[in-house]
């Protein structure tokens, strides 16, 4: 309904937005520093997208975290970004014969087996890999919040609505929870789609960088638009920023992969609403120093 509402007026709206040359410009403080999100939990400090990495993070002070989850042969959840088990488990050894070595063709006792620690240093030797279940005991534990990203829905039909019992189950998808605790996200328009309709009172986002024309109809089921860096701009997130989403609220930017203090503050002064990054700490000294 608010997508249909504003499309007509937004659509000229935007392109202004994006043509000002006075975009480009825009004060850092106009929307409030930016939240700093722990890509797969500080992906720079420890073994992505386990357990250690979100209590190393917990350590260093930050609430946001962002995963992905992807499921196994027989049906488990499991926090992964590859759909390779290759580079960040010992899975080659264990499993010499089993190549291509893909999430999707392992049960969940055999992934329970990989050393996940290891590749990244000898003093993570022995990490495994987590299951959804698992991981939100640790995030629920750490008291933080989590960016979930559903990976490579494609591959895995009816994910959306398991990871949403997974999450149900763990008590997440309460009131207190939803308000400001957790945000669903896919690369597929589909699946963020899909979240939305199954049920609606989630935080959804949208990864990617959709033309500024589409933006009225993502925000018939996204809360927000998640862009590279390499595609951001001040008169981009101005566009988003001018589209409200399907809870009456403007959309938002978390914006991702900025590891250095530069870009940072750079993305900051675009009026970006989040920073992902395996870097948190160094973010968050370039926004505090800004």
């Amino acid at each position: 309904m608010h997508a249909r509402a504003v499309a007509a007026t937004t659509t000229a709206l935007l392109g202004a937005l994006l043509l000002s040359p006075t975009s480009e410009v825009r004060a850092a403080g106009t929307h409030g520093r930016p939240s700093v999100v722990a890509h797969r939990a500080g992906a720079a400090y420890a073994p992505e997208n386990t357990l250690p990495a979100l209590d190393k993070a917990a350590s260093l002070g930050f609430s946001w975290m962002e995963n992905d989850v992807q499921r196994t042969k027989d049906g488990e959840l499991v926090v992964i970004h590859d759909d390779s088990l290759r580079r960040t488990t010992d899975v080659e050894r264990v499993f010499p014969g089993r190549a291509p070595w893909k999430v999707k063709d392992f049960t969940a006792a055999e992934i329970a087996r990989l050393d996940a620690g290891s590749w990244f240093s000898p003093a993570y030797a022995g990490t495994r890999v987590p299951t959804l279940a698992q991981y939100m005991r640790r995030v629920e534990r750490d008291h933080e919040k989590l960016l979930l990203e559903v990976k490579n829905p494609e591959l895995y039909p009816g994910i959306e609505r398991q990871t949403l019992k997974v999450l149900s189950d763990q008590g997440w998808l309460d009131h207190r929870h939803l308000a400001d605790r957790l945000i669903v996200q896919s690369f597929s328009a589909g699946s963020v789609r899909t979240v939305h309709d199954l049920d609606p009172g989630i935080t959804t986002a949208l990864l990617g960088s959709p033309a500024v024309t589409d933006l009225p109809r993502c925000a018939g089921f996204a809360d927000l638009i998640n862009p590279s860096y390499g595609t951001l701009s001040a008169g981009y997130v101005s566009a988003v920023h001018a589209v409200r989403g399907p809870h009456g609220r403007p959309l938002k930017v978390f914006t991702w992969t900025i590891d250095d203090a530069a870009r940072a503050r750079t993305a900051a002064g675009y009026g970006v609403d989040g920073i992902i990054t395996d870097k948190p700490d160094v973010v968050r000294t370039a926004l505090t120093a800004a």
